[in-house]
C-alpha cells in the first residue's frame, strides 16, 4: 500500500492525537473523514487543523492539499465506510477499543487497514473483537504531535497478516513518516518505554534531593538531548567509544561504572508529595515565561531541525 492507493483516511477520535493526524493527512493531499462522539468535536477539530496549518505549510504541502478536504461524519461507521485507511485514536481502555473495533470491522471492506494510535494496549488484545478480518488490525503509534514528529511505531497482533504490516509501513513512509517495524508486542512499545525510563529516574533524582526540576530539565535540554535529536542511543554510544567504537567500550572501567549506575537507578511511585514538588518545580521553571510563546518557539525550532535533518544525508 502506497499513498497513491489511498485517497481518503478515516480519523476515529479527534482529540489531541487525532487532530494532529488529521492535519498531517490533509497536508499530504489526502481527504479525511473524521468522527468523535464528544460535544463540539467538529468545531474543535477544524480549529486545531487551522492552528496546525501554518506548520504544515512550512513543512511543504502536497499538490492540492487543503483543510477543505475534511469532512465530519455522524458515526464511526460512516467515517470508516468512506475510507481506504483508518487511523483510530480512541481512549486507552480495552473495553472501549474492542467495542469500537467490532464496529469498524463490520463497516469496512477487508482490504482497509485498521490502525491504532494506542500508546499502551496490545493489538492482540484488540483484534479479537474483529469477527470478520482481525488480520488487518495494526499498531500505527505516532509520537506526539504526529503532524510534526516523523516517528510511527508499526506492529501487528497475533492474527495480523505480514502483508498488512508491509502495506502499513509503505503507507506511513509514503506520507513522509519514519515508520519503524517492531518485532514483538510489549506494553508501551519502544519510544514510550525509553521515555518512561528517563522519567522514572528524573522523578527519583528530585525525590532523592540530587537536583531540582529546572536543573534536571537543563541537564537533558542542554546536554544529551541535543545529540539524541540527531542520533539514537546506540549510535551516540558508538561515537563515544573512540576509534574502536561501541565494541571497545564493553568490559572497560567506564562501562563497568555505567552498569553500576544501572543497579543504582531509582524505583519511584509518584505520590501526592512528590507530585506536588515536581509541579511546583515546573511552575517555578515557567515563571516569567510566556508558555504559548515557548511552545511556538519550540515548534519553530523543531521545524528547522527537521529541515536540517532532511538535508543531512548521512544521519539515519
Amino acid at each position: 500500500m502506497t499513498i497513491a492507493s489511498i485517497e481518503r483516511v478515516a480519523v476515529i477520535g479527534t482529540g489531541v492525537i487525532g487532530a494532529s493526524w488529521t492535519a498531517c493527512f490533509l497536508a499530504r493531499g489526502l481527504g479525511v473523514t473524521a468522527w468523535d462522539p464528544a460535544p463540539g468535536a467538529e468545531a474543535a477539530l477544524r480549529a486545531a487543523v487551522a492552528a496546525h496549518w501554518p506548520a504544515m505549510q512550512a513543512m511543504g504541502l502536497a499538490p492540492g492539499a487543503s483543510p477543505e478536504a475534511l469532512r465530519f461524519a455522524g458515526s464511526a461507521e460512516e467515517a470508516a465506510a468512506a475510507a481506504d485507511f483508518v487511523q483510530e485514536n480512541g481512549p486507552e481502555r480495552l473495553d472501549l477499543k474492542r467495542e469500537l473495533y467490532a464496529r469498524l470491522d463490520a463497516a469496512t471492506g477487508p482490504e482497509v487497514i485498521l490502525a491504532s494510535s494506542s500508546s499502551t494496549l496490545l493489538m492482540s488484545e484488540v483484534q479479537v473483537a474483529c469477527a470478520r478480518h482481525p488480520e488487518r488490525v495494526v499498531l500505527g503509534h505516532p509520537f506526539n504531535p504526529p503532524h510534526l514528529i516523523p516517528l510511527v511505531e508499526v506492529l501487528g497482533g497475533k492474527a495480523t497478516a505480514e502483508a498488512v504490516l508491509d502495506r502499513a509501513m509503505a503507507f506511513y513512509a509514503g506520507i513522509g513518516k519514519k515508520p519503524i517495524r517492531l518485532r514483538r508486542e510489549i506494553r508501551g512499545h519502544v519510544a514510550n518505554r525509553l521515555q518512561a525510563a528517563l522519567w522514572q529516574e528524573a522523578f527519583h533524582l528530585v525525590q532523592a534531593g540530587v537536583a531540582g526540576v529546572e536543573e534536571i530539565d537543563a541537564a537533558i535540554a542542554h546536554g544529551p538531548g541535543l545529540r539524541w535529536a540527531l542520533l539514537g542511543p546506540f549510535l551516540n554510544l558508538h561515537l563515544s567509544g573512540g576509534p574502536g567504537g561501541i565494541g571497545a567500550l564493553f568490559g572497560k572501567p567506564l562501562w563497568q561504572a555505567t552498569e553500576r549506575m544501572w543497579r543504582e537507578l531509582g524505583e519511584v511511585s509518584v505520590d501526592a508529595a512528590l507530585g506536588g514538588d515536581v509541579a511546583a518545580g515546573v511552575a517555578q521553571e515557567l515563571s516569567g515565561r510566556d508558555q504559548a510563546e515557548m511552545v511556538r518557539q519550540r515548534d519553530a525550532v523543531l521545524l528547522e531541525l527537521l529541515r536540517l535533518k532532511a538535508d543531512a544525508g548521512t544521519l539515519p
